[in-house]
């Protein structure tokens, strides 16, 4: 049998009952999961989501390493924020970091009753494309969206999943949702540093000057990590 395909568009749109024998991909392209996606390709051993600032306050106190923002703005006690380009290698080889962020590692907590979380960019889509095409479970595209909003970045790269998994044959969806992140995809990939040039998210980023990691975004493919929940902490496949 065919696996279901859906795609959730808003955290406040989850069902955490419903998705318990699924794989939930986490999508927060702006900047969330091009963050982990660009630490783990320098070497991170692994990473701690947290949710709260006081958790993330607490795990400094106790000597972690903690990258953590909130509506872009590194906070006072974290070490560095949430753009791709502070995950150097120099910085996080070999490290455990603590990353809290506005959107993406709340929800990363949220749909950690499912059967497996992993986390989607357009930065490892290959790779993980062809890791769920060799799952077989039902998968759910769960983009973070902006403040339980939906935006376009986050939907439009579950559409640029969805529509390759669609195309393989193995996948097929009953989701309105699913298929109209496809039709996104369908719209802004002949230009997609354009398409995004609508969202607001990038419109934040650009007021507080925090768009110079915009480019590396949206680039397809420049790693093949894959990013995954064990036991509430993200490592590598």
């Amino acid at each position: 049998m065919k696996r279901q395909l859906e795609t959730c568009f808003s955290p406040a749109l989850y069902e955490e009952e419903k998705h318990s024998e699924s794989v939930v991909v986490v999508i927060d392209v702006l900047r969330a999961s091009s963050a982990i996606c660009a630490a783990f390709e320098n070497g991170a051993a692994s990473i701690i989501p947290v949710a709260g600032v006081e958790e993330a306050r607490e795990y400094k106190s106790k000597g972690y390493l903690v990258a953590a923002e909130r509506d872009g703005f590194v906070l006072d006690f974290a070490d560095f924020g949430n753009s791709p380009f502070n995950f150097t290698a120099e910085k996080v080889r070999a490290k455990t970091i603590v990353y809290s962020t506005t959107n993406g590692t709340g929800i990363i907590k949220k749909a950690s009753s499912a059967h497996t979380v992993v986390i989607g960019s357009f930065n490892n889509m290959k790779a993980l494309t062809a890791w769920l095409l060799n799952c077989d479970r039902d998968a759910v595209l769960f983009a973070a969206g902006w403040k339980n909003r939906f935006n376009l970045e986050d939907s439009v790269c579950a559409g640029a999943f969805a529509s390759f998994l669609l195309g393989s044959g193995l996948y097929t969806t009953v989701c309105d949702s699913t298929l109209a992140a496809a039709d996104l995809w369908t719209l802004a990939s002949p230009d997609l540093p354009g398409y995004i040039e609508k969202a607001a998210q990038r419109s934040r980023l650009r007021e507080k000057k925090l768009d110079d990691c915009l480019e590396y975004c949206l680039t397809m493919d420049v790693t093949e990590k894959i990013p995954v929940v064990r036991n509430g902490i993200l490592v590598t496949l």
